[in-house]
């Protein structure tokens, strides 16, 4: 079955989605790639809803996720270069987005490089994953990056 990407749309996360984000969030093998623990109640999911989103002036951190079910159908790298030319659209005061990526997760790499972002460099023993001192890969987008000022 293939997986329609014209359906895919991007927005803010909202206190109201708690339930589904819990559905990705709670799940093991999704968040087995990501430094925060899975959540196991729906107040969990609230309270990382209301604290995820802590803005610089002129950067900003960038993740994303897929359910895993849906892995490997092209949705990732569809979001990500949907929210990268639309984030810089809603925050034209940042100039900078940043990607950590755990070294061994390949998949996620590719879909930051083909979205745009550029690799910068290895961060040895950069931050904890599920209890183990980890590397981690930091990619960079910067809004000056698209083709001629262009959000396409």
């Amino acid at each position: 079955m293939e997986t329609d990407l014209s359906k895919i749309t991007l927005r803010p996360f909202k206190l109201e989605d708690a339930d589904d984000f819990l559905l990705f969030a709670g799940d093991d093998q999704f968040t087995g790639n990501l430094r925060w623990k899975t959540m196991a109640s729906k107040q969990e999911a609230l309270d990382h809803i209301k604290d995820v989103c802590d803005e610089d002036k002129y950067k900003a951190n960038f993740g994303f996720g897929v359910a895993v079910r849906h892995w490997g159908h092209g949705i990732a790298t569809k979001a990500t270069k949907l929210a990268v030319s639309q984030f810089f659209l809603d925050f034209p005061q940042v100039v900078r987005l940043e990607a950590f990526v755990d070294v061994d997760n390949l998949a996620s790499q590719r879909v930051v490089e083909k979205a745009g972002f550029q690799k910068e460099g290895l961060l040895r023993k950069y931050a904890f994953l599920k209890g183990k001192l980890r590397d981690f890969v930091l990619y960079s987008f910067f809004s000056s990056d698209f083709p001629d000022g262009c959000h396409s």
